[in-house]
C-alpha cells in the first residue's frame, strides 16, 4: 500500500497554468504505475492521464491531450500534472492514483483498477 498526498490546486482564470504534485510514500513507489483522475460537481470520476513506473509511457484523455503533462520522478516518489491553458471545463477535484501492477491502456484508463488514491486537490477555472 502507498499514501498519496496531493498539492498545488487552486483558482486561476481561463487560459492560465496549475501544476498538481501527488508525494507518495509507505512502498516503494517505482513499483507503482500512476494515474490523474478528476471529478467535477455532478458527474463520475473521470480519466485525466497516466504514466507507467518507468516514465517511459503515458497518456492523456482527448480533453487534456496537448494541453496537460503528467511525469514522474522516482527518486522523489513524485508524479506531477503540469496543466496549461486550462478552460471552465476542467474546473474539478483532482485526484492521483497509484496501481502496483502495471496494466494495458484498458486498465489504466479505469479508476477501479487503482488501489490506492490521495485525498484530492480542488481545482477551479474561471472564465
Amino acid at each position: 500500500q502507498v499514501q498519496l498526498v496531493e498539492s498545488g490546486g487552486g483558482l486561476v482564470q481561463a487560459g492560465g497554468s496549475l501544476r498538481l504534485s501527488c508525494a507518495a510514500s509507505g512502498h516503494t513507489f517505482s513499483l507503482y504505475a500512476m494515474g490523474w483522475f478528476r471529478q467535477a460537481p455532478g458527474k463520475e470520476r473521470e480519466f485525466v492521464a497516466y504514466i507507467t513506473w518507468s516514465g517511459g509511457v503515458s497518456y492523456y484523455a482527448d480533453s487534456v491531450e496537448g494541453r496537460f503533462t503528467i511525469s514522474r520522478d522516482n527518486a522523489k516518489n513524485t508524479v506531477t500534472l503540469q496543466m496549461n491553458s486550462l478552460k471552465p471545463e476542467d474546473t474539478a477535484v483532482y485526484y492521483c492514483a497509484a496501481r502496483m501492477r502495471s496494466g494495458s491502456y484498458y486498465t489504466l484508463v479505469v479508476a477501479e483498477n487503482y488501489s490506492d488514491w490521495g485525498q484530492g486537490s480542488q481545482v477551479t477555472v474561471s472564465s
